[in-house]
């Protein structure tokens, strides 16, 4: 049997997607995305907001992996198409500097990590948590502002794009090093890596509620 190549794969997943019922401007789905974003940014400042490490960790593990099964509903779905050329007008962007000034605090010793963005283009990358989450909100600030104005076809059709071009795997990525840092705390994981960043993570969930308790 012949090998398939990715771009096969590829074509076949696209192909299925293809086939799925489309999604109307004002179907229950766009309703539902709309709830998962804002309940996603309500946590994240409300973390940012609280400063404890200990219970802001696991409220944005849980926050991050239901964010991602929004966005893998979006990718799903067939290309949304936007009813104008042009985005519509829905005012300055979001001031987030405040948020990620929190979240850098918040994270401290932890806040900078590295990923793999492409696995079929395999280069690490340095960054820190607090300025990716801050990327992802504004990525779905940007289409909830559209959503919240009636532009629900725009919204959806920015989520999308962004959930693949974006914040989908920013989001990934923050999701595998948040229970990174829960691992070498519950697990005392031995780790040959940058020893400080691991002290830090056990250091910041310390007074981290138990969770057998």
């Amino acid at each position: 049997m012949t090998e398939r190549t990715t771009e096969e794969i590829s074509a076949q997943v696209l192909a299925a997607g293809a086939s799925l019922p489309e999604v109307g401007p004002q179907d229950e789905f766009a309703v539902q995305i709309a709830d998962q974003i804002e309940s996603f940014l309500i946590a994240l400042k409300a973390v940012a907001a609280e400063g404890n490490p200990g219970t802001g960790i696991s409220m944005l593990l849980l926050e991050i992996s239901q964010l991602l099964l929004a966005g893998a509903r979006l990718g799903a779905q067939i290309d949304f198409t936007p009813t104008t050329d042009y985005q519509p007008d829905v005012g300055p962007d979001a001031d987030l500097d405040e948020l990620r000034l929190r979240l850098a605090e918040l994270f401290g010793g932890v806040d900078t990590y590295s990923f793999v963005f492409d696995p079929y283009d395999p280069e690490q990358v340095e960054s820190q948590l607090s300025d990716d989450l801050t990327q992802v909100a504004a990525d779905l600030e940007n289409g909830l502002r559209h959503f919240n104005l009636g532009n629900t076809a725009e919204a959806l059709w920015w989520w999308q794009f962004s959930y693949v071009s974006s914040w989908g795997n920013l989001a990934g990525a923050l999701l595998n090093a948040l229970l990174s840092i829960v691992a070498h705390d519950r697990l005392d994981v031995e780790y040959t890596g940058e020893l400080d960043r691991v002290a830090a993570a056990n250091e910041m969930l310390e007074g981290s509620p138990d969770p057998g308790a």
